[in-house]
């Protein structure tokens, strides 16, 4: 009798919605182009997706219009979810889409090009964070990347971590701008590495600092709207952080968006 393996990993709460995750399956489609097409079949797993399959169908949806050749995996260790997941494809059958058991040990026959793996890692404490970075990294096509991160319950508020098989990359914070009363407000979306590093002497707190006074600078931009203030900020800390300027990852094109992108040695934890 074959060998039962149990998943790695835990039950996550499950809480997902439609378009929670809009904001960085918008941004993976704009940024890693290269990676999505990098493979003659190319697979992208979502890791963690929750008690109902939406975010995986909407994930399927929006990277096939960028690799139409491109499967997609919705891995979850609950059962019910998957049975969800697979009770909708029953229903709405979408070719190169399939949901199946499992956790960090990734079930599944090849690399992934891409890993988004959201609000999964929000339960683990910090050392078992980094030991998750490491393990899926591994996990990844040579071109491939791991997008990791928090956001809120309707996805209004986001960060997230962009990964290679060599280590953190970049780090992504996004918010809709009509409800974000100063940038820091994103702590708490940090992801589980930095959460707790968000105190005087590392480098995520310096800048979060630096971002409220930009903002605080940039208020007289709000006569013309929320994203006109967020866009002088973001410029003007540009001016004493990496902030990444130039496509696909900045200018104003990604900033009106509520986003700003940085290397991740911006941030990168001092001790």
């Amino acid at each position: 009798m074959a060998r039962t393996h149990k998943p790695e990993g835990e039950i996550t709460r499950g809480t997902t919605a439609p378009n929670r995750l809009r904001r960085v399956d918008r941004w993976i489609a704009a940024t890693q182009p290269g990676p999505l097409r990098s493979a003659e079949r190319p697979l992208a797993v979502d890791l963690g997706y929750g008690a109902s399959p939406v975010t995986t169908v909407e994930l399927y949806t929006r990277l096939r219009a960028v690799s139409p050749a491109l499967e997609v995996v919705g891995i979850e260790i609950e059962p019910d979810r998957v049975a969800a997941g697979l009770a909708y494809l029953a229903e709405h059958p979408l070719p190169g889409l399939s949901f199946r058991r499992g956790g960090f040990e990734l079930p599944v026959a090849r690399p992934p090009v891409l890993i988004r793996a959201l609000n999964v890692l929000r339960q683990y404490d910090e050392d078992a964070a980094w030991q998750a970075w490491d393990g899926l990294c591994a996990k990844l096509a040579p071109d491939g990347i791991l997008v990791e991160g928090t956001c809120n319950e309707i996805g209004r508020r986001a960060v997230w971590v962009t990964l290679t098989r060599s280590g953190p990359r970049t780090i992504t914070f996004a918010a809709r701008l009509g409800s974000l009363e100063q940038p820091s407000e994103l702590a708490e979306r940090l992801p589980k590495t930095l959460i707790h590093r968000n105190v005087p002497g590392e480098r995520v707190h310096a800048l979060l600092r630096d971002f409220d006074r930009c903002w605080a600078v940039a208020a007289p931009h709000s006569a013309f709207g929320a994203r006109a203030r967020w866009i002088e900020a973001v410029s003007l800390l540009a001016r004493t952080h990496p902030v990444l300027t130039r496509p696909p990852y900045g200018g104003r094109a990604r900033w009106r968006l509520g986003e700003v992108t940085l290397p991740w040695s911006a941030v990168a934890p001092l001790r």
